[in-house]
């Protein structure tokens, strides 16, 4: 492990691993924060506490906590390829400035785009983001794959 970690592209994809699945977890947060701002909650015991007539008013979805719980899901359909991806790529041997800009792209790109999932900013912006980090995971695909590929 310690001869991984004297590898440049190696250091900086645990790096950016790490700053995109912070951001992932996160994510967790921002949901349960629009929950109690919200008021919107869609499990009977988490207001279990409170009278039958307020139980429903509780219980229902709220448009601010979809979209936080929408983002969330998107990071998990998008970190988790790159993290496997990009685990792969990073082992394959590319040249450190390559994968600076694959990683620190899709890092912008994924943060950018849970900006623009929670502030609603005008499409494209969202979809630009998503495209680009996608971009950027089959773009470190098919590296990896020119490099490795055995049948």
């Amino acid at each position: 492990m310690s001869q991984l970690m004297e590898n440049e592209v190696f250091k900086a994809f645990t790096t950016y691993a790490a700053i995109v699945t912070l951001k992932m977890i996160l994510m967790g947060p921002v949901t349960v924060y629009f929950r109690f701002t919200r008021k919107s909650f869609i499990n009977e015991e988490d207001v279990a506490w409170t009278s039958e007539e307020q139980k429903k008013k509780l219980l229902k979805t709220h448009p601010d906590v979809e979209r936080a719980r929408r983002s969330h899901y998107n990071d998990l359909e998008n970190i988790i390829p790159f993290f496997f991806i990009g685990l792969l790529y990073a082992l394959s041997g590319p040249d450190l400035s390559s994968a600076l800009l694959h990683f620190r792209i899709f890092t912008a790109a994924r943060i950018f785009h849970s900006f623009a999932y929670i502030l609603v900013l005008p499409q494209p912006s969202r979809a630009v983001s998503y495209f680009l980090g996608m971009l950027v995971t089959f773009s470190m695909a098919y590296s990896l794959l020119s490099k490795v590929f055995f049948l």
